[in-house]
């Protein structure tokens, strides 16, 4: 087989699309960058509920991908209040998984589809369609892209009660099950 003389096959980018990622990519790092690292690279802990906050409430959002639970372990390691610690976190991820339903109730798939990818959110819309709530609770209860979840019920126009009933349920077992299961060192 000659590779030398097969034609190559052109790959198209779509560079609104490369612009975005960028964007968003760029934004995640700057946000945790201000925040989490900041207080890492400093090793102080003067911002760290309001750090917390800004990277949970940012990292719900289903276009902007952050790891909220190493966010979570880090503060509470850190050794703040576990109350407020857990309260701030179902406080911010239910404000920015509502306002990722809002956005999937009022947008057009055309808009989603370019910004997270068509074959990402139709993985989601198969998983609610199949298993409705169950879904949103084990996306929610498990480190898996709960945002994008909450986009795909608001767009298949799943009950909103249901539907942050089954977010705040996982979410809320989940830091639940950090907060007592992982050790805490001082």
């Amino acid at each position: 087989m000659d590779y030398f003389h097969m034609p190559m096959k052109r790959v198209r980018i779509d560079i609104k699309r490369l612009i975005v990622v960028i964007l968003l990519v760029a934004t995640a790092i700057t946000v945790a960058s201000l925040t989490v690292g900041r207080d890492i690279f400093y090793g102080t802990k003067d911002q760290g509920l309001l750090s917390f906050a800004i990277v949970s409430l940012t990292g719900y959002l289903f276009f902007l991908f952050m790891p909220v639970e190493l966010a979570f372990i880090y503060y509470l390691n850190a050794g703040e209040n576990l109350f407020l610690l857990n309260l701030i976190a179902l406080g911010t991820a239910l404000i920015s998984q509502s306002i990722d339903y809002i956005i999937g109730y009022s947008l057009s798939t055309k808009i989603i589809n370019n910004l997270i990818g068509r074959k990402r959110f139709e993985k989601a819309e198969d998983k609610i369609r199949q298993y409705g709530n169950v879904a949103i609770f084990i996306f929610n209860f498990f480190p898996l892209s709960s945002p994008v979840i909450s986009l795909a019920a608001g767009m298949l126009k799943h009950r909103i009660k249901d539907a942050l009933f089954f977010t705040l349920l996982g979410l809320g077992l989940k830091y639940l099950a950090i907060t007592f299961i992982w050790p805490v060192t001082p």
